[in-house]
């Protein structure tokens, strides 16, 4: 897993270089975001900013601008998607959380309160520190990282998880038209 990180990290490194060559009079490369949306290749999405104004371009692998509308819409969508389910996960503060089970542990030594642990340290390998990929297969990982370990908690009917992703389709959907309407390439 180092390796990948190591090579992701380098991967994203190149495309900075390549991307700040977009940036106009004043503007700043402001991220880079890794997505594969799942059609095998990969996207890379630059934010730039100048002062409160931003504008995007995406990068192919050859560090050349994407024109597809679509595997953009998609790119943004499935970075969006894992970026939320990062924040969400575990109720938001999964370091809380754990602090919050270790207590419990201490002072009250509740029934499951080892498949508790067990699950958030789960949940909080399956979050990947950055650089990290925006793909699927990640999103898939920590949601069912996230479900193990809300059953451990007690939650058997509704996914806080679950719902918590399914609000936020209309952010998600509302960052997708910030994208397009201020995308600096052409696109079909």
């Amino acid at each position: 897993m180092l390796g990948r990180m190591s090579e992701l990290g380098e991967e994203l490194e190149h495309i900075a270089a390549a991307a700040r060559r977009y940036a106009g009079p004043g503007e700043e490369l402001e991220a880079v975001i890794a997505a594969e949306p799942g059609r095998g290749a990969r996207v890379y999405l630059c934010a730039f900013a100048a002062g409160e104004a931003r504008s995007w371009l995406a990068l192919d692998e050859a560090a050349a601008p994407l024109e597809d509308r679509s595997l953009l819409r998609d790119a943004v969508s499935i970075a969006a998607m894992c970026e939320i389910a990062d924040e969400v996960a575990g109720g938001g503060d999964l370091e809380g959380l754990r602090a919050r089970l270790a207590e419990l542990r201490a002072t009250e030594q509740p029934e499951g309160i080892d498949e508790a642990e067990h699950a958030a340290v789960a949940l909080r390998e399956a979050i990947d520190l950055p650089p990290r990929l925006a793909a699927p297969e990640y999103l898939d990982r920590v949601g069912a990282a996230a479900r193990r370990l809300e059953r451990a908690l007690g939650e058997t009917a509704a996914s806080p998880f679950a719902e918590a992703m399914k609000h936020a389709v209309g952010a998600v959907e509302e960052l997708k038209l910030e994208v397009e309407s201020a995308y600096k390439g052409t696109l079909s």
